[in-house]
């Protein structure tokens, strides 16, 4: 059977990484989170002292990012995966580091899309994302991956679901593992989001011309499970 890529782009918190990671598991192919790798980045940045507050002519306090500062550190952050046996997933790796819980955190969430919004950043992170995937065998999901990353990927699918669904949803992933949420404010970190992502200069979230879009609002994980394996056995076999 021909190894094919696929590209699984969509909205923050709307399942996409759990359907790549299972669909990667259960056909042999090589996962690829590439949100983590943006968030491996914004934590690095939070860590190192990138983010800078500066006060506003109303004295109100804001955070902006030290660009400079940054772009000169990217030939530091080496970001890397290594599977997990007893997940039977990959974890992230910051420099050597186990990252994959330090980068789920609400901090690191509200920081993330002005990072990924960086031309530089997104150039450095699409060519490791290229390289990864040269050989094809693999599941990337992001917000880019349809659009830029791998324009000619044999299946393309834009996820997306309600904005409250979704929230739901981190709500429930980070209670569960035992970290405070608070709903209004995950919702508005969701929207916030979604504005940022669609309109940023370089690499907006759209959905790729030739994607399949699922709207996975009122479906189970076990539903979205069968459409996508549904969708990859079909492209395999064109």
């Amino acid at each position: 059977m021909k190894k094919i890529t696929i590209a699984i782009d969509g909205h923050s918190s709307c399942g996409k990484s759990t359907m790549a990671k299972d669909l990667a598991r259960e056909v042999g192919y090589v996962y690829v989170d590439t949100g983590a790798m943006y968030r491996s980045v914004t934590l690095y940045a939070l860590r190192n002292g990138i983010f800078k507050e500066v006060r506003g002519e109303g004295q109100e306090v804001r955070e902006v990012i030290d660009e400079e500062a940054l772009r000169q550190q990217m030939t530091n952050i080496q970001i890397s995966f290594k599977f997990n046996a007893e997940t039977g997933r990959p974890d992230t790796y910051l420099n050597g580091e186990l990252v994959e819980h330090d980068i789920r955190t609400m901090e690191v969430s509200n920081h993330v899309s002005p990072i990924a919004t960086l031309g530089f950043v997104r150039e450095a992170m699409v060519a490791q994302q290229q390289q990864m995937g040269k050989d094809k065998g693999v599941v990337m999901d992001g917000r880019d991956i349809g659009t830029v990353v791998f324009p000619d990927a044999e299946l393309k699918v834009f996820v997306t679901a309600s904005a409250k669904v979704r929230a739901q949803r981190r709500y429930d992933e980070l209670k569960g593992k035992g970290m405070e949420a608070d709903f209004d404010e995950i919702l508005k970190n969701v929207e916030e989001r979604d504005y940022i992502d669609s309109h940023r200069e370089v690499s907006p979230l759209r959905k790729a011309d030739d994607a399949i879009e699922l709207d996975n609002s009122n479906m189970t994980i076990a539903e979205q499970k069968q459409w996508l394996m549904d969708r990859f056995n079909e492209a395999v076999k064109a």
